[in-house]
């Protein structure tokens, strides 16, 4: 006869599925003493980890503090909740310790993900410093190549990828019992994957709490894809921002390259006669960055000011130097668009935009991928814009027109909607998320593009006719 099941709310998450079916047959799995056992070591090991939780302090200095209360409430009564944030109201770094708050950790980790590596890193240090741990310890990062996360940790930074490859041996993501996906509105493949798959698991999981945050207004479609899923909005900077258009004068592409550099060192001029205070300069890519770096240096003007480029390739020690400034001169923090959202430069007072990113972009008629430096959207031009308003009121200057800025698209273009569609189902194979067009994409691209990306699949032999024609 089966034993009645007890609460096993107080288990590890990865027993629970295996406990609900011992106890439901116990002679399958070695009799009811073996089973209590197991039942036994589990809840011991929940006790533990719940006595050792770290208990988080806020200092009250960001936005988000002001909501505390509202967002504990929704995490607490729901099983999504979608946060909405600007960039720089501390959404990234206090959602785990309001979670640690809540108990969430205790069963399973509380796993943070962020599109990119330097973010995880950077973050999961800045979230050990405030909970007053070595990182790895109660805070512990995965990115790929290095693991620095260990057995008794509660919180866990990585990149999106990380999550999900993880979905490859641990289906049901049993290792969590909280997942933050942060940075959502970037919109990355990795991104509308993961949201695709925890539609289809939460019904399966439904001790699972998963909190969705976009730093843009475009956080209904979230909402809606988990089924009307409540909305947070948090203030995020706390000062205006002045904005100076300061358009490059050749109109020639080619030209304004070689412009770019030139006009980097005017705005910092200008901007230095306004007054103290570091700045921040958005460029396209490492190539840039460093043109626009011997630029600033061989300027007379800007000879006492430290210059920091800041990309993904950066060393552990040169990101520490960002990110804990010292002494009294300038900085001028060159960066890719890793610091539009992903990362916050601590003081800066002065934002410099040159508009535009390098983005991976499909060519349905060449069949190639192109890596092509655009123009910005709108909501990534503000998202840079407002990296200025933490500290006091900022100024950021643009070197592009105004009509320019009126005349960009008002999001930027999910990466599924500019990706090759056959590396996209290849993709989905071979992480077994079954059939594309059945797939709970957040927008589902256009069946006309399955059926090219599958030719293109058949005719490289990647896919087999079979697997094709059962579409």
């Amino acid at each position: 006869m089966p034993h009645p099941t007890p609460d096993l709310s107080q288990t590890l998450a990865r027993d629970r599925h295996f406990l609900t079916q011992a106890f439901k047959n116990p002679k399958r799995f070695g009799g009811s003493e073996a089973v209590q056992q197991k039942y036994a070591k589990s809840h011991e090991t929940w006790l533990k980890r719940q006595a050792a939780l770290p208990r988080p302090q806020y200092d009250g200095t960001l936005p988000v503090h002001a909501r505390l209360d509202d967002i504990k409430a929704a995490i607490a009564g729901n099983q999504v909740t979608i946060i909405c944030g600007e960039t720089g109201s501390g959404k990234t770094t206090q959602l785990p310790k309001i979670c640690l708050e809540l108990g969430r950790g205790t069963a399973g980790l509380v796993g943070h993900t962020q599109p990119r590596r330097l973010a995880a890193r950077s973050v999961a240090e800045r979230i050990a410093e405030e909970l007053g741990s070595p990182i790895g310890e109660a805070v512990g990062y995965k990115v790929r190549f290095n693991d620095n996360t260990r057995r008794d940790a509660y919180i866990k930074l990585m990149t999106d990828g990380i999550l999900l490859a993880e979905t490859q041996t641990d289906r049901y993501l049993t290792a969590y019992d909280t997942i933050i996906i942060d940075e959502a509105h970037e919109r990355s493949l990795n991104i509308d994957f993961l949201l695709g798959y925890l539609k289809q698991l939460l019904p399966r999981r439904p001790d699972l709490k998963v909190i969705i945050t976009s730093a843009t207004i475009d956080a209904e479609r979230f909402s809606q894809h988990f089924n009307n899923a409540p909305v947070l909005e948090v203030s995020g900077r706390t000062y205006p921002v002045e904005i100076l258009y300061r358009p490059l004068s050749s109109t020639d592409e080619d030209e304004a390259e070689i412009e770019i550099a030139d006009a980097i060192v005017d705005a910092a001029d200008e901007l230095a006669r306004l007054g103290r205070g570091d700045i921040l300069v958005f460029l396209p890519g490492e190539r840039e960055i460093r043109e626009a770096a011997e630029a600033l240096r061989k300027s007379p003007l800007r000879r006492d000011d430290e210059i920091l480029p800041l990309f993904a390739r950066l060393s552990n020690a040169e990101q520490h130097k960002i990110f804990h400034p010292t002494g009294n001169k300038r900085r001028i923090v060159l960066a890719t668009n890793v610091a539009e959202t992903s990362l916050t430069v601590p003081g800066i007072k002065y934002v410099i935009d040159t508009g535009l990113a390098r983005v991976k972009r499909y060519s349905a008629r060449a069949k190639v991928e192109q890596l092509h430096v655009e123009k910005i959207s709108q909501a990534a031009a503000r998202q840079r814009s407002g990296r200025c308003g933490r500290v006091s009121a900022g100024v950021a200057v643009r070197l592009y027109a105004e009509d320019d800025f009126n005349n960009r698209p008002a999001f930027t273009d999910p990466e599924i909607i500019r990706s090759n569609l056959a590396a996209v189902i290849l993709r989905m194979a071979a992480l077994k998320l079954g059939d594309v067009a059945a797939f709970p994409f957040l927008e589902a691209p256009d069946a006309r593009y399955i059926n090219d990306g599958f030719q293109v699949l058949l005719e490289l032999g990647a896919v087999e006719e079979v697997a094709y024609e059962n579409r």
